[in-house]
């Protein structure tokens, strides 16, 4: 079966998305290929000059998700892979990520649970 569409973007909700942009540039190592100020709406994106672009929408009632809360609605999250967890751990840290308080990885997924500073979900994820 032929593909109908081809991905675009991921787009989060924030009350700050040049602020979590500027995290995820830095995370990822992309650029910052549009950015509008908040009068114009505030949408800031950020790419690696792929096709698939991360852009984050202002949204001045953001509420972050309580991850792992059941009642609470997750909305996404992003993995990411990374060759050294524990390096990549102090980096995201330094960044303005905080560690979630529920690592549900395991022996075989040793993943790692992250909240960016909007408190969306991220993982780090062994090569």
């Amino acid at each position: 079966m032929a593909a109908i569409a081809r991905m675009r973007s991921i787009v989060l909700d924030t009350r700050d998305p040049h602020g979590l942009a500027e995290f995820y540039k830095d995370l990822l190592g992309w650029e910052i290929t549009y950015q509008e100020s908040l009068e114009e709406g505030g949408w800031t994106t950020v790419s690696d000059g792929g096709p698939v672009k991360l852009a984050f929408q202002f949204a001045p009632e953001h509420l972050p998700p309580k991850w792992p809360d059941p009642h609470s609605a997750l909305q996404l999250h992003i993995d990411v892979t990374v060759d050294d967890m524990d390096l990549a751990e102090r980096q995201v840290l330094e960044l303005g990520a905080r560690k979630a308080e529920v690592q549900p990885g395991t022996e075989d997924d040793p993943f790692r649970v992250f909240l960016d500073p909007a408190g969306h979900p991220f993982c780090l994820c062994p090569a």
